[in-house]
């Protein structure tokens, strides 16, 4: 895959049709830390995973199942999907071992970085998770914290965060492309999306500064974009509720971003969160 790649596209697979929908290692991908899979197991399905050199983080988009990871099955899962409450995930450090066995129809997205840290596994519960609400105006949008840099993980930070129609996200603008500590990391990005209707749609523009070449990409529910380098805001199409799903990982597990000075500006701007919001409850 070419490193000027940014969107990659799920596999169109039939709604109750097992298999794997987004398959990314770094290698594939062209850069250091991330790996990316999603898949959907059937009824009855079993999917088995190690962590060898690598920890990994394992978010349940929708479904039941059973998972076991050395302390007995436990069985997860609340949501349909992901625009119906919040979720359940399984951080697994490197030297482990998992068995996901579908009660329904599930589907898990896993993102893997590389680490010899010697951490223990922790399943994660919706009621473990923290919902915020950010920005204002039409750019506000709720935020769900997962894997915080505060969690004790060694690479990985995990977040979802919806976004009402007609919104922007990720705004004002910012990167975290260069390592300058304290104001600003270097992390690779994953921008995984979910529409809550057919024909949804969002767009992501992608550039790196004032007279840089810029890209705007066109995303739909199930694509991928992988955030390389820049800045990187989000907008998603009136009338279209979106979610997406960040995994991080980079040079130092801190979310110290740079945002655009152009656009910094218009906090000064917001008055009061969008109504809409929250999409989602813990339920």
């Amino acid at each position: 895959m070419s490193e000027s790649v940014s969107l990659v596209h799920s596999e169109s697979l039939p709604s109750e049709q097992a298999g794997e929908l987004i398959h990314l290692p770094r290698e594939k991908a062209g850069w250091e830390w991330i790996s990316f899979f999603v898949r959907r197991l059937g009824r009855g399905d079993v999917y088995r995973a190690e962590t060898n050199g690598e920890e990994a983080v394992f978010v349940l988009l929708g479904g039941t199942c059973h998972v076991d990871w050395g302390q007995g099955a436990e069985r997860i899962g609340k949501r349909k999907n992901v625009f119906d409450g919040y979720p359940y995930a399984l951080y697994l450090p490197t030297g482990n071992k998992v068995t996901f066995t579908a009660e329904t129809v599930c589907e898990i997205a896993e993102c893997r970085a590389p680490s010899t840290a010697q951490l223990k596994p922790e399943l994660i519960t919706p009621d473990d998770v923290v919902s915020s609400l950010r920005g204002g105006g039409n750019a506000s949008r709720q935020i769900v914290d997962i894997v915080t840099p505060a969690f004790p993980a060694d690479k990985l930070i995990v977040v979802e965060v919806y976004t009402p129609g007609g919104n922007w996200s990720s705004y004002p603008p910012h990167k975290h492309d260069v390592h300058n500590p304290p104001a600003e990391v270097n992390l690779d990005e994953i921008y995984y999306y979910r529409m809550n209707r057919e024909n949804a749609f969002a767009f992501q523009h992608l550039y790196a500064g004032q007279h840089s070449a810029e890209r705007t990409v066109k995303t739909r529910d199930g694509d991928a974009v992988l955030v390389r380098s820049g800045y990187h805001p989000v907008v998603a199409g009136p009338g279209y509720d979106i979610y997406y799903l960040n995994f991080l990982a980079g040079s130092s597990r801190v979310m110290a971003v740079t945002e655009d000075p152009q656009h910094v500006w218009l906090r000064s701007t917001w008055k009061e969160t969008d109504p809409r919001l929250p999409l989602v409850e813990r339920g």
